[in-house]
This record gives C-alpha cells, sequence and structure tokens, in this order.
C-alpha cells in the first residue's frame, strides 16, 4: 500500500510544484509557462508510464494545455494594470494562430530527440537578447511590424511556440523591446500571446496524438489530463504574484534574470536530450 501511495504521490508533489513556480514565471516574465512545465514533464512524465518516444510529445502537448489557465490568469492581473497593448494582440492574432496550426503539424512528424534539441537551442538563442546589454537594449524602430514582416513574424512565432510547447513570450518580448516598448509593457503584452498560441496547441496536440500508443496513464492524445489539471490549479494561485513582482523590478535586472534562467533551462534540455 505504501509502495502505491508513493508512486502517486510523487508525480503529483512534482506536478504541483511546476505549477506554482510556471504560475509565478508566467507573471514575472509574460511567458504562458512552458519553459518550466517542459523541463517538469520530462521527469514526471515517466513515472505514470509510456515509452521514452512519447515522453517530448506529451510533456509539449502538456505544457500548451496548461498555458491557457496560466496566460489567461497573468494576462488578466497585467490587464488590470493597464500594461496590455490589446491592439498588438488583435492585428498579430490570426497569423499567430495559423503559425500554430503549422507547428503543431510539424511536431506529429518530428522525432522526439529532435523535439527536445530545438526547444534547447531555441531556448539558448533568446537568452542572448536579454544578456548581451548590445542586443537587449537596441531599439531599431517605435512602431510595431506591420505588412508583409508582421505574418512572418507573428506566423513564425506560432510555429516555433508550437513545436516547442510554449506560450511564445519570449519571442514576443523581444520583437516589442526592439520596437520601443518599455520591458514592463512587453511582458504584460507578451502574457496575451500565450493565449492565443495555447488553445490551438492543446487542440491540436490532443488530436494529433490519439491514435497513437504508448503514452503516459491519464492521457488525451499528446495532453496528459492529469498533470494539466495539477500544474493549472496551482498556477493560478502565483500568477498574480509573479506580476506584482514584475511591476516592482527595474527593467535591467529583470532582464537578466530572464536571461540566466533560459540558459538554465536550455542545459537541462539539452542534457535531457542526450539521452532520450
Amino acid at each position: 500500500m505504501n509502495g502505491d501511495l508513493m508512486t502517486w504521490l510523487v508525480p503529483l508533489l512534482s506536478m504541483l510544484a511546476a505549477g506554482l513556480f510556471a504560475g509565478f514565471a508566467a507573471g514575472i516574465f509574460g511567458i504562458g509557462g512552458g519553459f518550466v512545465v517542459v523541463p517538469a514533464l520530462f521527469v514526471v512524465l515517466p513515472l505514470l508510464g509510456g515509452t521514452p518516444e512519447a515522453i517530448a510529445h506529451v510533456a509539449i502537448g502538456t505544457s500548451a494545455a496548461t498555458i491557457i489557465v496560466t496566460s489567461i490568469r497573468s494576462l488578466l492581473s497585467h490587464a488590470k494594470r493597464g500594461a496590455v497593448e490589446f491592439e498588438i494582440l488583435k492585428a498579430w492574432a490570426p497569423w499567430i494562430i495559423l503559425g500554430d496550426g503549422v507547428g503543431v503539424l510539424l511536431a506529429g512528424h518530428v522525432d522526439g530527440r529532435i523535439l527536445t534539441m530545438i526547444f534547447a537551442g531555441g531556448v539558448f538563442l533568446m537568452s542572448l537578447n536579454f544578456l548581451l546589454p548590445k542586443v537587449g537594449d537596441k531599439v531599431i524602430s517605435q512602431d510595431m511590424p506591420s505588412g508583409i514582416a508582421r505574418v512572418g513574424i507573428a506566423g513564425g512565432l506560432g510555429t516555433f511556440s508550437a513545436l516547442l510547447g510554449i506560450g511564445g513570450g519570449t519571442i514576443a518580448i523581444m520583437v516589442m523591446t526592439l520596437c520601443g516598448r518599455s520591458i514592463h509593457r512587453a511582458i504584460a503584452t507578451a502574457s496575451g500571446v500565450g493565449t492565443l498560441i495555447a488553445i490551438p496547441s492543446a487542440i491540436g496536440f490532443a488530436l494529433i496524438g490519439l491514435k497513437e500508443s504508448g503514452l503516459p496513464w491519464g492521457s488525451l492524445g499528446y495532453v496528459n489530463v492529469p498533470a494539466t489539471l495539477a500544474i493549472a490549479s496551482m498556477s493560478v494561485l502565483t500568477a498574480p504574484l509573479g506580476v506584482a513582482v514584475a511591476h516592482a523590478l527595474p527593467a535591467k535586472p529583470l532582464k537578466k534574470i530572464f536571461g540566466v534562467y533560459l540558459i538554465v533551462i536550455a542545459f537541462v534540455m539539452f542534457r535531457n536530450a542526450i539521452h532520450i
């Protein structure tokens, strides 16, 4: 009996802890929490069974599902402070969602090891924007991209984010700060990008994984339902706290903290890819 209890207790506590951290990260960094959730799920999901080959896809699909709750909670908290630029979200929404669909389709044909390497490489490249002052502090325009540039950037953002199981906040923040927005307004608006990406991503991963075998217990396609519920239930508690911290910190330290965090996550995921 004790053995059975520990079998379920360890993954449950791990998922609850990941949810608390993911919610805080979503609030403070304007991300959906995927950079926290995906690495945590690589550790927790094997405890629920399933084949090693399926873990990467389920981790990313489940992350997308949790971001629905986390990003909405974070967005509402930022909106109360008047920091969200909803016009940007409206203009970018169609292209983000279109790119998101492309990313889900691509993910269904990518090997788990390659998917993990893509995640790690993308996170590492994103960290440079926040760790290198000459890059992170550069402003190339006072206006957000429009026309073909908007289609390409927003569509690429959706595709890349779907492949990684993230809310796309990091890329959105990079674009907005390069276009003259403050780090605080960029983080606030980026939380809404996570919502636009997460809903179609979660649905897509659930559908493309329905006929797959070797999935962890409780999975609906590539979305693990118990993990989603546990993580989402905790993230809603800490997202407002992260928002409060984000608005209280000065911009430069916030960028440095974000960059160091991404470096750590990139290292962890590179190591996971080697052992798949």
